[in-house]
């Protein structure tokens, strides 16, 4: 028997790997919440080994994540999240804002469970798992505890895990059900009604805080909560007999919601096992009878069936496009394999309009098929994402911006969006845009849009700001593109664009100083882009690679504006080592024409991670090239990034400058420079507080929230 405890039940696997090593055979095993879940896995036919692998991978942390992985994003969502780093949308529906009904909507842990529990997906009766089974939840609407002897075992480790306000509740039989340990938390009962002579019962509850750590509200609610656990847990303790096992392990402070001390928690449990030695030996087995008992629960886990058709769940089909029956027909009329099925899934949920969408085997006769089941986006399909951007040298020089991202979806039958962004600050911004997929699938669209900026510019001499103008740009046009899976795009687009300029700092007769205030500009842009999206985090990667390659024409000019071509680069790649991280990062552009003075067509450097050691912007070309190599190591553990904030502590030398003419650029004239800092993950996105340096003894001090590379 296994009770609930959040992270603290991976001391079950430790527990579990003691008995398997003492040649102990589990009859029947019953489960709540995170008991729920390893005891499933048990119960299915997983060793204690393998359970304890799938604990310890990236992949069992990222589950306990409240957002999809990136990689699992659809590119319109990768890129939306490139600006928009504030990681919780809202939803709008009726001029009202929406929260969630959970912190984690559990996509990535279902999708865990699932691809493990194959082998037994057409079991229906939990007794006729590889270990007999059954898991407690919790109804919602009554509190009733909900009793899981059959059907779909993922789903009924899910609901027993879905704790209230960090899960949204899980619909499963038509209840919404949330964890069992609110009822149940050490189901002795359940247990022994699953008529077994003897009881192992390992008790990782919640243990209460003393009187100086209950500082806030959310930690005297939490241990409210406790209390009650503990007082139902007690009373059914007191149930045990004396020839039953009772194993409490000392995981002390160990939080229920750190993932990221699983290791320590198993072993944990396997130290306190070994003290319940002499116990244990009385209920073992010899050798060959143990092994015969893992021959027998091997013979129960079945080879994938033959998907012989695919089908939405009744209530799921308004969430669920025509179209996705094309992603689910090459599983059809062959053994089901879950890596393609995946990717099925992948591609679908991406898209970012669902916050759960699974698949679970049913059988028609004798024939064999998925059923596709869907809940919508809890915050959609409309919904507002916010971004935050600040920068300050601590000398007095600081520049922020916040903006404000309206998504109105599924405007078109082929899921077409009307997006408008909001911004105010160093660059305001209004802009809006229709993103039009041509076809269900196919990658082709096409986005007309219109849009408003202002922008500062700086000509500084020396490190020392000689003007300061605001470039004010109208411009309106469309693109046209198609893009690849969720990783790459090709897109082109014309548009035409007019602006002025607004001198707000300098003297306009100072011959240092261009006034470019008199006349206004327009002029027609065509673009050419290439975009390649594998990286895993836009704010601190480990691994994956981004590019985007551009050429710009500027043609039909009037005003101070030039005739340019202009060729830009940029590229990030992550690879990580354990703890460690080591980023390459480079850009560069090119303006093909010689004499290029308009200070619209100017690429600026300096600032955090641009040449750390100079001011912000301070230096300015019609070429640039820059790149770095970035390390940081977390000294955080890290674990759900809405409880526990990954830190990075990290270093970076950088080689960069910009140059008048191509001619001039060589590597032998960059400047050197590096940083060391801090950094954060953040929920407002990445946080840095960091020094700059260069060889000629300049010296900066950073505060930045945003993207800096």
């Amino acid at each position: 028997m296994l009770s609930g405890g959040g992270a603290r039940g991976a001391a079950h696997v430790g527990v579990l790997k003691v008995l398997e090593e003492m040649h102990v055979p589990i009859d029947a095993i019953a489960g709540t919440s995170m008991g729920a879940v390893v005891g499933g896995l048990y119960a299915s036919g997983l060793s204690a080994g393998e359970i304890e692998k799938l604990m310890t991978s990236t992949d069992w942390q990222e589950a306990f994540r409240g957002w999809p992985a990136r990689e699992d994003l659809s590119l319109r969502r990768k890129q939306e999240d490139d600006t928009f780093l504030v990681k919780f949308p809202l939803g709008l529906h009726g001029g009202h804002v929406i929260l969630p009904k959970g912190l984690i909507q559990g996509q990535k842990l279902t999708e865990i469970l699932r691809r493990l529990t194959l082998p037994v997906a057409r079991t229906n009766r939990f007794d006729d798992l590889p270990t007999p089974f059954r898991a407690v939840a919790t109804d919602l609407e009554n509190g009733a505890a909900v009793i899981m002897d059959s059907g779909d075992l993922t789903s009924a480790m899910r609901a027993s895990v879905s704790a209230p306000g960090v899960f949204a509740p899980f619909e499963r039989d038509g209840r919404a059900l949330v964890d069992g340990g609110l009822v149940d938390n050490v189901p002795v009962d359940i247990a022994r009604a699953m008529h077994v002579d003897v009881l192992i019962v390992v008790d990782v509850g919640f243990p209460l805080l003393q009187l100086k750590q209950l500082s806030s509200a959310p930690l005297i609610s939490n241990q409210m909560l406790a209390i009650l656990i503990q007082r139902s847990s007690q009373a059914q303790l007191a149930t045990l007999t004396p020839t039953d096992v009772l194993i409490q392990p000392p995981l002390g402070s160990i939080s229920s919601f750190d993932f990221g001390a699983v290791r320590k928690a198993m072993a944990t449990g396997e130290v306190a096992a070994r003290t319940h030695a002499g116990q244990l030996a009385n209920l073992a087995v010899g050798l060959q009878e143990m092994q015969s008992y893992a021959q027998q629960r091997a013979a129960r886990r079945a080879p994938s069936p033959v998907i012989d058709f695919v089908r939405v769940d009744p209530e799921s089909e308004k969430y669920v496009p025509p179209a996705a029956g094309e992603l689910f027909k090459a599983l059809e009329g062959k053994p089901l394999d879950a890596q393609e099925a995946q990717e099925a899934v992948t591609a679908l949920y991406g898209r970012g309009r669902l916050d759960l969408l699974d698949y679970r085997v049913i059988g028609d006769g004798d024939r064999y098929g998925l059923a596709l089941d869907a809940r919508p986006v809890w915050h959609g399909p409309d919904y507002m994402r916010f971004g935050l951007n600040l920068q300050d040298d601590l000398k007095g020089g600081a520049t922020y911006n916040a903006a404000v991202r309206f998504v109105v979806s599924d405007i078109t039958r082929n899921s077409g969006e009307w997006v408008t962004d909001l911004q105010i600050g160093s660059s305001s911004l209004a802009s809006t845009e229709l993103f039009l997929p041509l076809a269900q699938y196919s990658g082709w669209f096409v986005m007309p849009h219109v849009q408003t900026l202002a922008r500062d510019a700086y000509v500084v001499q020396d490190q020392e700001l000689l003007a300061e103008y605001r470039i004010h740009t109208f411009d309106y046009g469309a693109d046209f593109g198609r893009q690849f899976g969720n990783w790459g795009e090709l897109r082109t687009g014309v548009y035409r664009q007019e602006g002025h300029y607004s001198l707000k700092i300098g003297d306009p007769t100072d011959p240092n100083v261009v006034n470019l205030t008199q006349d206004p500009f327009d002029t027609t842009n065509i673009f050419v882009r290439a975009t390649y999206d594998r990286l895993d985090d836009i704010n601190f990667p480990h691994r994956g690679q981004q590019a985007t390659l551009q050429w710009t024409g500027i043609r039909n000019t009037s005003g101070p504006a030039q005739t340019a071509d202009q060729v830009t680069l940029n590229y990030i790649g992550a690879r990580t080592f354990g703890r460690n991280t080591l980023v390459l990062s480079a850009s560069g552009g090119m303006t093909l024409q010689d004499h290029v003075t308009d200070l619209n067509l100017q690429f600026p450097l300096g600032g955090f991670l641009n040449l750390s050691g100079l001011r912000a912007n301070s230096i300015f070309g019609p070429q640039f090239g820059i790149a770095r190599l970035i390390y940081y190591r977390q000294i955080g553990r890290g674990g759900p990034s809405w409880l526990d904030v990954p830190t990075y502590l990290g270093a970076s030398l950088e080689a960069g400058n910009v140059w008048a003419t191509r001619s001039e650029a060589s590597f032998g004239n960059t400047q050197k420079n590096g940083s060391v800092f801090i950094g954060m993950d953040t929920l407002l996105g990445p946080l840095y507080i960091a020094s700059g340096f260069d060889t000629h003894g300049n010296q900066q001090f950073y505060l930045f929230l945003g993207r800096s590379f």
